[in-house]
């Protein structure tokens, strides 16, 4: 039994004392103590190395005590997975020498045995179960389709990622068979690692906003949206898209336990357009957390009122940021911890 369940009782729906709190990318680049092992391995080693990802995932917990664990690890370690090269450049970010931009380029991507190519994290899950030792649930992830094949076709980071668009126009039967190959592996991974322990998945949509309502149903959704069935029966699944406010009616009638929400939509507006009746997690903007710790604090304060304590999970709306001072975060952290509806 895990000691403090508050997660997953938000998850399920159930009148709680206060709402849970975790970051996305909590786990990571404003702590002090990440830096230090990231002095010493590149971004892939930390990733494929158990011991490192689990002592990065739960470093976070150590010191600020949120209520879940996300793994560390990467949306990108699935197509490294599926025999398309992936570098971690200084400077760059992400980088694929050989982007999927034809059907010939498709023909060298696989759908692999998840244990030979990703037994790493599920080794990593193992060691840090036992390092939580039930006192916080663990989540594991994966990037959406959609995402993930905007890094595969565009070959790096993008601000409108134009190329992956121009496939999915030009070649839409290219498109689908990738998305069908990135779900299908994406599946797979995640059931092991449900398997392996994780309490909750998180599918994160970083692109989704880039896409228009229309083209989202075909591009992203309806893939996301098979992803949702072939776990939701086995763990609880958070759906998160950035920027996809308009597909929340969609995505509450989903059979996802939770949506996550970005900055860009007001409390009142998601519970509106979700129906009112599942649960949501967001959805401070991440350039918040460089206020003043009080200022944190009342905003975080206001957005739970904003919110209602039931049916939601504190977070970010997207990921944290490097530069955010640790005080800063404990604010964040210690603002939920001390709520009190009076």
């Amino acid at each position: 039994m895990i000691k403090n369940d508050l997660f997953l009782k938000a998850l399920r729906g159930e009148t709680v004392e206060r709402p849970p709190v975790w970051m996305m990318r909590q786990a990571g680049r404003y702590l002090p103590e990440f830096m230090e092992i990231k002095a010493k391995y590149d971004f892939f080693t930390r990733c494929q190395t158990p011991e490192l990802a689990s002592e990065i995932t739960v470093q976070p917990i150590r010191r600020f005590g949120m209520d879940a664990a996300i793994l560390f690890s990467d949306i990108l370690v699935v197509p490294q997975a599926m025999n398309i090269d992936v570098e971690m450049k200084a400077g760059v970010g992400p980088w694929l020498p050989e982007p999927i931009r034809s059907r010939k380029d498709l023909d060298r991507v696989i759908v692999p045995e998840i244990d030979d190519t990703l037994g790493y994290v599920m080794d990593a899950i193992k060691m840090t179960r036992e390092k939580l030792n039930n006192e916080i649930p663990l989540i594991g992830f994966a990037g959406s389709p959609w995402t993930i094949l905007c890094y595969c076709v565009e070959g790096q980071g993008s601000k409108n990622f134009a190329k992956a668009k121009e496939l999915c126009f030009t070649e839409p039967g290219v498109a689908h068979e990738l998305l069908q190959r990135i779900t299908d592996t994406t599946i797979a991974y995640l059931k092991e690692k449900v398997a392996a322990g994780v309490d909750a998945v998180q599918i994160f949509d970083s692109w989704g906003g880039m896409l228009s309502p229309t083209d989202y149903q075909e591009f992203s959704w309806q893939y996301i949206q098979q992803i949702i069935d072939a776990l939701k029966e086995k763990v609880p699944v958070i759906a998160f898209g950035k920027g996809c406010w308009f597909a929340l009616d969609t995505m509450a009638k989903s059979g996802a336990a939770a949506l996550g929400v970005d900055w860009t939509c007001s409390p009142k507006n998601a519970r509106y357009l979700s129906g009112g009746n599942i649960t949501l997690q967001g959805n401070f903007d991440p350039s918040r957390l460089l206020s003043p710790p009080e200022e944190i604090k009342r905003m975080v304060r206001e957005m739970i009122d904003a919110f209602g304590k039931d049916r939601y999970i504190v977070n970010l709306g997207h990921g944290i940021l490097p530069n955010v001072p640790v005080r800063n975060a404990a604010a964040f952290v210690e603002a939920v911890k001390e709520y009190d509806q009076g």
